[in-house]
């Protein structure tokens, strides 16, 4: 059954890292570099050996700015590479299929992935949540201001951010609920630089308790994201796994589950060893900041 694996992952303590596996041309930091299955079955074995705890891919680049990608072409990029990836890697390996179309979802799922990720919280394709209830499957719902990806950073405002990200992302859970997924194959994503201005994503990264506090587990998704990248005066957004990895620290102070990254093996240990800190009991800071 679709998930079981993950579900039984999520029960233990320690943080779950994801790798990420763009199979696209475009994406903001590594397009191109993963189009032929030997090459992204190469990259998800050096993932998997760094630590990572399952792997996302994805034929569509959701980079700001990025246009649609049609369904058919998506499944001409991402079926080679998960046929090739349950062929070659463990049958432990978990896979999570990156797209926003039940089309790709369900022929992904057919080839064994294991998970959904959605980054329009399935309001993108009508379909989706249907098809997820009936496959019985894990969903990851993403919050996203904006139309789409080409549109999303076009002047996105906010009165409450956290507020009103929490609320979406819950509204979509109760949704999907009412469609029949299961509460505990919902995981809910904060969506950080996904219609969000740079303000909006530090309170986020600062109140990230107010989304862990519903009870869904949480997934983080910072990696080599722009707004860092203007903090840090660094235009190559391969240069920011420090700033990735103070943001994988900041997400398990406050209860993070799941960690989406391109650099695996800094967040691996970034992620574990504030987890031992923390259960250590001796910790005495404040892990975050609740909206209310």
């Amino acid at each position: 059954m679709p998930g079981t694996a993950f579900q039984q992952r999520l029960q233990d303590s320690r943080p779950l890292i994801m790798g990420i596996l763009n199979i696209t041309p475009d994406s903001f930091s590594d397009g191109g570099a993963f189009l032929a299955p030997e090459a992204a079955l190469e990259q998800a074995r050096t993932l998997l050996a760094e630590g990572a705890d399952l792997l996302d891919i994805g034929g569509e680049s959701t980079r700001p700015g990025a246009d649609p990608v049609p369904a058919a072409v998506q499944l001409q990029r991402v079926l080679p590479v998960i046929r090739a990836l349950r062929t070659h890697l463990p049958a432990a390996c978990l896979l999570s299929i990156d797209t926003t179309r039940s089309e790709v979802a369900d022929a992904a799922l057919t080839e064994g992935v294991d998970i959904v990720n959605d980054v329009s919280a399935a309001t993108d394709d009508p379909a989706m949540l249907t098809l997820l209830a009936r496959r019985d499957c894990p969903v990851i719902l993403m919050h996203r201001q904006g139309r789409d990806s080409k549109t999303m950073q076009d002047n996105p405002r906010y009165e409450q951010t956290t507020t009103e990200v929490r609320d979406y992302l819950l509204d979509r859970a109760r949704q999907a609920e009412r469609l029949g997924i299961r509460p505990e194959h919902i995981i809910l994503d904060p969506g950080i630089g996904f219609g969000k201005r740079r303000e909006d994503n530090l309170e986020l990264m600062a109140c990230l308790t107010a989304i862990v506090a519903p009870g869904y587990p949480v997934l983080l998704g910072a990696s080599r994201k722009r707004f860092m990248g203007a903090i840090c005066q660094e235009e190559d957004p391969k240069q920011l796994v420090g700033a990735t990895v103070a943001t994988t620290v900041l997400g398990v102070m406050q209860g993070v589950r799941i960690f989406r990254v391109h650099d695996v093996k800094p967040n691996r240990q970034a992620a574990d060893v504030t987890a031992q800190i923390l259960a250590s009991g001796k910790w005495r800071g404040h892990p975050g900041r609740v909206v209310g």
